[in-house]
């Protein structure tokens, strides 16, 4: 089930309140809630990947990691989707994905070295 998005008026709701609204009740209020469409786990894959293909690995992709983890990717998956990944997106994006769910997914078994 999605969570109530609020970061967007948090961070920016007086400083850009339409953009905030937009980001907190479109984006993660009715795009993120559509799971008899697609599941919050493959919003999540589809999202790391997207962001991962920018290269916009910032605290906002470690949040879609945490988010992905916490929507059921394993280590092992978030591996092969990053590795997958980096044919289409870049090896040096993947070398920044890598890093940092190697931070998120810390502690938990995998065959992620260094």
């Amino acid at each position: 089930m999605a969570v109530k998005q609020t970061a967007g008026r948090t961070q920016l709701g007086e400083f850009a309140p339409k953009f905030a609204e937009l980001n907190d009740d479109v984006l993660f209020g009715e795009v993120w809630s559509r799971e008899d469409n697609l599941s919050l786990r493959d919003r999540s894959l589809v999202t790391v990947v997207s962001l991962m293909a920018q290269g916009l690995i910032d605290e906002s992709f470690r949040h879609h990691l945490i988010s992905a983890k916490a929507n059921g990717i394993t280590k092992e998956e978030i591996a092969e989707i990053v590795t997958h990944a980096a044919f289409y997106c870049g090896w040096p994006k993947a070398w920044a994905a890598f890093r940092m769910a190697k931070e998120v997914w810390a502690g938990e078994e995998t065959g992620l070295q260094d």
